[in-house]
């Protein structure tokens, strides 16, 4: 396992163009890599930001995914955990330095020196860039490879390895127990597997949304009850009622009337919104009920093993739609707008046809 590999995938080439077929080279396995042939790839929010440059740290061409579903096709000599044949994941990141405690404890994600993204990120050894999902086949140290559970959804499985993880860490991380009170702001990719997870762990849920006509999908997800968070009546009536509250809100949005629907010692944790909070945050809101305000970064490997065990226990899965890969330029226009339920998943397979196209 010694020479580069030949690849292809959709890559953008600048934060403007379209994606469009690429052939490319994918890293030397070394002794401890899992070469992994790439079935299905789900689409994130994250994917689209990153390529338009959204957050000023693109590098071109590249790659987006990092909700990797595959087929083990190569191990190097090193690897014990995975041999040819077996299903696995690959999610967020594909490194990191291994040697912090962050990193010691299994949260590779709060990684001191930063994890390496699955895509747009320097190899610590080479530095090349690193390459995603929306390719036929990929390379990943076997620590940042998780095994697919017998009996799970492998297209429906995929945004587990974000989308589930993220809302998963911070409701085990927090304690979230059976009976607790539980609301989830937002009904999106996040928020639809927030709602199902913080059920299967024996919440009572509560799902906070704009829209009116989210109330009959959110019960069928699984909340217990419906709150339109534009109500003043209907927020006032759950004032200081909740334990716990996931917030997957990915653009700023005001804090304040959610943290006042907490109880005394009630945490509000943000998963989505990475820009500055406006409106600004009462103190008092916090101060006066000791409540708490924090974030959560995706979770650790053994965190993003446990959570896919969890999901095929409970027969929980991401609601998808699946496409092919010429699909996925259109796939994003429909995921800017919100006009996806709730999760698209590429088909890899497709990707033999787009190339013969």
């Amino acid at each position: 396992m010694s020479d580069k590999i030949s690849a292809k995938g959709y890559a953008a080439h600048s934060d403007s163009t379209p994606l469009q077929l690429w052939n490319f080279e994918r890293r030397a396995p070394r002794p401890d890599d899992v070469s992994i042939e790439i079935l299905y790839c789900g689409v994130c929010h994250s994917d689209l930001h990153f390529a338009r440059d959204d957050w000023g740290m693109a590098s071109y061409p590249v790659i987006p995914g990092h909700e990797i579903v595959g087929r083990v096709t190569a191990v190097g000599d090193d690897v014990s955990q995975y041999q040819v044949g077996d299903l696995v994941g690959v999610g967020c990141m594909v490194d990191s330095c291994r040697e912090c405690k962050a990193c010691q404890d299994g949260l590779e994600n709060y990684c001191a020196e930063g994890f390496v993204m699955t895509y747009g990120s320097p190899d610590k050894h080479d530095g090349t860039l690193t390459q995603g999902g929306y390719s036929d086949k990929v390379v990943v140290s076997e620590r940042f490879v998780v095994r697919m559970p017998d009996g799970i959804d492998l297209k429906s499985a995929a945004p587990i390895l974000c989308a589930g993880i993220t809302t998963y860490s911070p409701l085990k991380h927090y304690g979230v127990k059976p009976g607790d009170k539980v609301g989830v702001i937002g009904m999106g990719g996040l928020g639809h597997m927030g709602v199902k997870l913080a059920k299967a762990l024996g919440a009572e849920v509560t799902l906070f949304t704009r829209s009116e006509s989210k109330k009959a999908e959110a019960k069928k997800q699984g909340a217990d009850h419906v709150v339109i968070s534009t109500s003043d009546d209907e927020m006032q009536a759950v004032a200081e009622t909740f334990d716990f509250m996931l917030d997957t809100v990915p653009v700023q949005h005001d804090i304040n009337p959610y943290l006042e629907a907490l109880k005394p010692d009630g945490t509000h944790i943000l998963v989505g919104l990475l820009e500055p909070i406006d409106p600004a945050i009462s103190g008092a809101n916090l101060v006066f009920r000791r409540r708490v305000l924090a974030g959560s970064l995706i979770g650790g490997m053994p965190e993003t093993q446990e959570v896919l065990d969890f999901c095929a226990e409970h027969g929980i899965t991401c609601d998808v739609e699946m496409i092919n890969i010429d699909q996925i330029n259109e796939a994003w226009e429909r995921m800017q707008k919100g006009d996806v339920k709730y999760r698209f998943v590429i088909d890899m397979a497709s990707l033999k046809d787009a190339e013969a196209a």
